[in-house]
């Protein structure tokens, strides 16, 4: 009788309910905006895994898409708030914003115009903050021109021309650098560490709060896994967590920086 007993106890363990998930007890915590900017010459579904990520985690994501070869970076900074003025005056609950390479020069100059009442805390991924080595090398070639607009020809290192767009940098702001490349062409013009398309010095910006070099690529960073979870960290404490020592993935194999 007492074995008996004791696998009806058991089994009543097995069948109670669980309680939920870090991701689900997350929904009754978080209900604060999100909003992710995509870079140049790519869509929003380049940031579908991180809409997904900060979804399960209890964000209201907002993934814009914004028509990035088409205007300058002033132009599609005002296309972009206008999407998201409505939510810009709410008072229970923050923005936060993600931009991906030049996504991240959106959001400056959207905080330099609009800034949101209710803003939060903005992580950047490989943005071209003091331009890149790139834009310099083909500013001058048609094809480049013609294929990456008149935002790609505002990337160059020379940006007297844009300096107005941006102000001083009086929030939280998290940056994230990588230094694995699969554009082995790009990454000979690029001096010292780089993601193929920006050298982790000039991601870099007077008065950020953070920033964080890891092994990924310019090109598929905000699909990473580390940087999924850092740019949650950030936005929920305001700094990076430590990161966890090298491992091999994907990224790995292509190693081309000098």
């Amino acid at each position: 009788m007492k074995f008996l007993a004791a696998a009806v106890l058991a089994l009543a363990v097995v069948l109670m309910p669980r309680p939920a998930v870090a991701e689900q007890a997350d929904a009754t915590v978080y209900q604060d905006y999100v909003v992710l900017l995509h870079g140049i010459t790519r869509t929003s579904r380049a940031m579908q895994r991180m809409e997904d990520y900060f979804a399960q985690h209890g964000y209201r994501v907002i993934n814009i898409d914004y028509k990035s070869r088409e205007y300058t970076i002033d132009r599609l900074a005002e296309n972009v708030y206008e999407e998201i003025s409505d939510i810009t005056k709410e008072s229970e609950h923050r923005i936060h914003f993600v931009g991906h390479s030049m996504g991240g020069l959106i959001i400056r100059a959207i905080l330099n115009r609009h800034r949101p009442e209710n803003l939060g805390r903005v992580v950047m991924l490989g943005t071209p903050n003091q331009g890149s080595e790139v834009a310099d090398f083909l500013e001058n070639n048609i094809l480049f021109q013609n294929f990456y607009g008149p935002a790609g020809l505002q990337l160059v290192t020379d940006q007297r021309q844009i300096a107005n767009l941006f102000g001083d940098v009086d929030f939280d702001l998290g940056i994230i650098a990588g230094t694995r490349s699969i554009d082995p062409l790009s990454s000979l013009v690029l001096p010292g560490s780089d993601d193929g398309k920006v050298t982790v010095e000039r991601t870099k910006l007077e008065g950020m709060t953070d920033h964080l070099v890891l092994p990924t690529t310019h090109t598929f960073m905000m699909r990473n896994a580390q940087v999924l979870s850092q740019t949650r960290h950030f936005i929920e404490n305001g700094t990076f967590a430590e990161p966890p020592p090298p491992r091999f993935n994907i990224e790995t194999r292509f190693r081309f920086n000098r």
